[in-house]
């Protein structure tokens, strides 16, 4: 005897009901992650599993990262409806496609032409319109668009790359993973300030690291 599936609308309030218990409290982060389903990201075997608060394998050796980690990392960005945001690491183009529903502008880059390529096609079908993914080097930023509100970076450094830190904007936030292993990595708050850099450290989590190159 097998397990009836469970509904949509159950499945989606226990979704949110993991969220909340994760820490992930703003109204706004809230229902921009109600409006982007995260299976649409999440392909093969793995695809049943897309509810789960738990990263997943996807294309290029990568991973989506658990949905908890994203309201909390999107949660610390403050993100305001005028903001232009650089994400470095596209990857599912899951994150990208949140900030979307949050953010005014959304960059996204990332290393692996092929994740690119397929982020793409899924922005222009769910009609997100904002945002722009290019296949690039993220390490460096995109000094071309700067300066920017908000920067968020999902994969990890060993400490905040200086071109990043050059192009946030005075005022503008950047959270990404630091920590020299993939083993010990914090998530951080950066806040730019007229006179230099406010760190905040927020929690412990893991992420694949940030590479240089295109593949």
């Amino acid at each position: 005897m097998t397990d009836a599936p469970i509904p949509d609308a159950e499945r989606k309030m226990q979704f949110l009901f993991q969220l909340r218990s994760k820490g992930v409290t703003d109204t706004r982060v809230l229902k921009a992650m109600e409006a982007i389903d995260r299976g649409d990201f999440v392909k093969g075997i793995f695809a049943d599993r897309a509810y789960e608060d738990m990263p997943l394998p996807i294309a290029s050796g990568q991973t989506i990262s658990q949905p908890s980690i994203v309201g909390r990392m999107t949660q610390a960005l403050e993100i305001t409806p005028k903001s232009k945001v650089l994400e470095v690491g596209t990857g599912s183009g899951y994150q990208a496609a949140i900030l979307a529903k949050l953010a005014r502008r959304i960059y996204t880059i990332d290393r692996h032409r092929a994740l690119v390529m397929e982020s793409r096609k899924l922005f222009e079908r769910m009609g997100l319109h904002n945002i722009t993914a290019i296949a690039g080097d993220g390490s460096f930023g995109l000094p071309e668009q700067a300066p920017f509100d908000r920067i968020v970076l999902t994969a990890a450094a060993e400490d905040p790359p200086g071109p990043l830190l050059a192009q946030l904007a005075i005022g503008g936030i950047m959270v990404l993973p630091v920590g020299q292993s993939d083993a010990v990595q914090t998530l951080l708050k950066v806040r730019r300030l007229d006179s230099g850099y406010d760190y905040e450290e927020l929690m412990p989590v893991r992420f694949v690291p940030l590479l240089e190159g295109l593949v």
